[in-house]
């Protein structure tokens, strides 16, 4: 008889995971995965790609519904684990699923870091993380036409970029005085600004966000210098933080 392997996390990390045992040999465990987002494995790198329009959600998956049913795998998506019981060897999910295992794989990501500020919870302040994330972004760019983007990283200049190709004018609100620091000196942050700027990129450096303002959904945001700005739409491009909670109330 197999023993059951099963995994928590449907990304990109730990599907490769999967990919190198079932190499290894295919008939050695029963597979079911577990995943909190209703797809199968996508690239996430690729979603900036998608927002920009230069591919679609379809060209972005790595492996397919069909993968899973060749492979012999369980796939249950949409579905979030709540609790492990590494004594028993369960798990059990948010919709009263319990399984059992034999082998437990955590690949459970990280999110995106949303700040800790007042008015985070309104419509339209999301992180810039999963399919849904990039579907919100571009629904919205339909209706509305201010954006802010938190945080002038990478991650923060590309969903900029997305944002304008869609329509929307945006401005990048960054903590310290030049952009993507972790990569750049001085000199080239500030070449990729100019840069950036020519692209139709509105800049507010050295800037803290203290809180979003709105009713029910974000109409604008406030700083720390008394300075407010208009906007429909916050992306957190901030950071990530990873998703430890489960492992770490299993011991």
């Amino acid at each position: 008889m197999k023993r059951k392997l099963l995994m928590i996390g449907n990304g990109m990390a730990g599907v490769r995971c999967i990919e190198e045992i079932l190499k290894r040999n295919k008939n050695l465990f029963e597979i079911t995965i577990i995943g909190d987002e209703p797809y199968p494995n996508y690239n996430r790198i690729m979603l900036s790609n998608v927002l920009q329009g230069k591919t679609t959600f379809d060209e972005i998956n790595i492996n397919d519904w069909n993968w899973y049913i060749e492979n012999q795998i369980t796939l249950l998506t949409n579905e979030k684990v709540t609790k492990i019981s590494p004594t028993e060897k369960i798990v059990e999910t948010e919709k009263g699923k319990t399984i059992s295992y034999d082998e437990l794989i955590l690949a459970t990501g990280s999110s995106a870091f949303i700040l800790p500020i007042p008015g985070n919870d309104l419509q339209g302040v999301i992180g810039f993380r999963t399919i849904q994330d990039t579907e919100l972004m571009i629904d919205y760019a339909k209706k509305y036409k201010k954006a802010v983007v938190i945080g002038g990283g990478l991650l923060g200049l590309e969903a900029a970029r997305g944002l304008i190709d869609r329509g929307m004018e945006v401005h990048v609100v960054h903590l310290l005085p030049t952009l993507m620091e972790q990569q750049l000196d001085a000199t080239a942050a500030k070449m990729l600004k100019k840069d950036l700027e020519a692209q139709g990129m509105n800049f507010l450096m050295e800037k803290q966000t203290i809180s979003i303002n709105g009713t029910n959904r974000v109409e604008g945001i406030s700083f720390s210098d008394g300075t407010s700005l208009d906007c429909d739409l916050v992306v957190m491009a901030v950071g990530i933080r990873p998703n430890i909670s489960l492992a770490k109330e299993a011991g």
